[in-house]
């Protein structure tokens, strides 16, 4: 049972979180999110639903069609829920990771869907399109990250954790790179991450170009929630010019996820709630675990007074999560 005077956080994950067959078991079950997905196939000219479900292109881990899957999803995800708990959950700040900003700024009414979903299919081609170079996950804090990924002509491209900030650059670097690691490190260990380019660097400069074009014609509106930057680390102004501008810098500054959490309940948040993608081993659904929970966890593992933390990823979840918020309304 959560407090009815909770101070919600709505969170969103990013890139890494899609699967095949993701969304499915919602879609079976409600009429929401059957709608979701048919706005999503007829803005974006493609079956979504055979997209998600079944990925007979094997497409779904391509850039430009990775964030529209899963912007789809992490609504459909917070729409059910909404269904379900009747609309009586009252959120005050929602953010997201990379890509999970724009479903963020959905549910704060900046974005309507169909807005959300041609600004991040545009993002993703661009990404995809003009990137290069791949990702390092290291577990290292931001100023020795920054230190190392200078040397090798690589750049900061998130900062997680205090000890695990994400890397780009090209392959060859990043490989210099993770053998001075071994050599002044031999005790870490850090993970390469397959994407189609060194993203929130400097190689995504020329997306950003291309792709502000785009965010200066889209139609936004004033936040009916506090919506995080990734860019600055705080809440994005209320304007819609400054919330674009923001935007725009995201595409080559770090993503500075950590230092959202902690701005999020530092401002009194107090519970959080994760929307879309699921991470695991597991081909089904249901055995998939929230993307961004253990980032969560670790933030806040020393902290005085952690945030309560639930998951909407799947139908279970999402029943689960339902049923602890509709005992007690929150306001």
């Amino acid at each position: 049972m959560t407090d009815p005077s909770s101070s919600i956080l709505l969170i969103f994950p990013g890139q890494g979180s899609q699967y095949p067959g993701i969304g499915k078991d919602l879609f079976q079950a409600f009429e929401s999110t059957r709608k979701v997905y048919g706005e999503a196939s007829e803005v974006l000219g493609y079956d979504m639903t055979a997209l998600s479900f079944d990925d007979p292109q094997q497409q779904i881990h391509l850039t430009r069609y990775t964030q529209p899957v899963l912007l789809t999803h992490s609504v459909a995800c917070w729409q059910a829920f909404t269904e379900m708990t009747g609309g009586r959950v009252s959120a005050q700040a929602a953010g997201g990771h990379s890509l999970g900003e724009y479903s963020a700024l959905v549910a704060a009414g900046v974005l309507e869907f169909a807005v959300a979903l041609r600004l991040v299919a545009e993002r993703g081609r661009l990404m995809g399109e003009l990137g290069e170079g791949e990702m390092e996950a290291l577990p290292l804090d931001l100023e020795s990250a920054r230190s190392l990924a200078n040397r090798h002509y690589c750049a900061v491209a998130a900062c997680n954790l205090p000890e695990q900030t994400a890397v780009g650059g090209r392959t060859q670097d990043l490989d210099a790179l993770v053998a001075e690691l071994q050599e002044t490190h031999p005790g870490k260990r850090s993970t390469r991450l397959k994407t189609e380019g060194a993203f929130h660097t400097y190689y995504m400069v020329e997306a950003a170009r291309r792709f502000r074009e785009v965010l200066e014609v889209a139609d936004f509106h004033t936040p009916t929630l506090k919506v995080l930057s990734n860019y600055t680390g705080t809440f994005h102004p209320q304007d819609a010019a400054g919330i674009k501008a923001n935007l725009f810098a995201q595409l080559f500054e770090p993503v500075l996820w950590h230092a959202n959490l902690m701005y999020a309940v530092d401002q009194g948040c107090d519970t959080i709630i994760e929307f879309g993608g699921g991470i695991g081993k597991g081909d089904s659904a249901a055995e998939k675990k929230p993307n961004l929970a253990g980032i969560v966890k670790k933030t806040f593992r020393r902290h005085d007074t952690p945030p309560q933390y639930h998951s909407v990823i799947n139908d279970s979840t999402l029943n689960q999560a339902a049923s602890i918020f509709s005992a007690t309304p929150t306001t």
